[in-house]
């Protein structure tokens, strides 16, 4: 496996990724909360991607994997500067984000900041304004207490050990909200979503699909797909999307 290689981000962090050079446009995964770039999506689609002679992009936001920094130290808008950096650092001319998850929200920031770069969305059990709509709002009275009091909460998970939640990342969420204002996608955007998806709900993805404004916007409901999204099924549905933006039916 080739060596991981770092870019020094403006901020000024010590950014981890893979770069696999081929035909553009530049398909650029985008992982969730915690996972890194070794993830089976991430990794499935790089090999995917070298097949087919498609570039290529990976990486790890500061705080995760190999990248500089502690998750516990992150926000919404660390990972959004991180995104950008890589992006333009490392891609040029169109590119195609695949968010999961968190990523799915940062696929999002993405292409609100630089529509004129995206060629299309494909997003897998998208997250927007989860720190908000999924933390925040289901907070008890104690655990709202003891942020402001510590600064922190502790979380448990599904899928990975419990984490901590930083008042931080509730205050930078709120400054990185995407289903509050209008949200223009000008471009095809395909979305999945797992019915048995115990940290996302339909409910998120049904939200996404009515407050974006889009001409060409997809949404996939997997029954019994859980979180992960990870089985060969899923991924070929992943492949199916992506190719579906690169050659479009008709």
């Amino acid at each position: 496996m080739p060596a991981t290689t770092f870019l020094d981000s403006p901020q000024g962090r010590k950014l981890a990724y893979h770069r696999t050079e081929g035909q553009g446009p530049w398909v650029v995964f985008l992982g969730g909360l915690k996972s890194d770039m070794e993830g089976t999506k991430a990794t499935h689609l790089e090999a995917w991607a070298k097949a087919r002679g498609q570039a290529f992009l990976r990486f790890d936001y500061s705080g995760h994997g190999e990248s500089s920094g502690l998750f516990e130290e992150g926000a919404i808008g660390d990972w959004h500067e991180d995104t950008l950096a890589v992006v333009e650092a490392l891609t040029d001319g169109p590119i195609i984000p695949v968010g999961s998850s968190m990523g799915g929200w940062q696929a999002l920031l993405l292409a609100r900041a630089k529509p004129e770069r995206i060629k299309g969305v494909v997003t897998v059990a998208a997250a927007p304004d989860f720190t908000e709509d999924g933390y925040w709002a289901n907070f008890s009275p104690i655990q709202k207490a003891r942020l402001r009091a510590d600064g922190y909460v502790e979380l448990p998970s599904d899928y990975m050990e419990p984490y901590r939640v930083s008042k931080r990342m509730i205050l930078d969420g709120r400054d990185h909200l995407v289903l509050r204002d209008p949200l223009p996608l000008p471009f095809p955007v395909r979305c999945l979503q797992g019915t048995a998806d115990s940290a996302v709900s339909t409910a998120t993805a049904l939200r996404l699909l009515d407050h974006a404004t889009c001409d060409d916007m997809r949404l996939t409901l997997v029954k019994d797909a859980d979180h992960r999204f990870s089985d060969g099924p899923c991924l070929g549905m992943i492949e199916a999307a992506i190719e579906d933006i690169l050659h479009p039916a008709g």
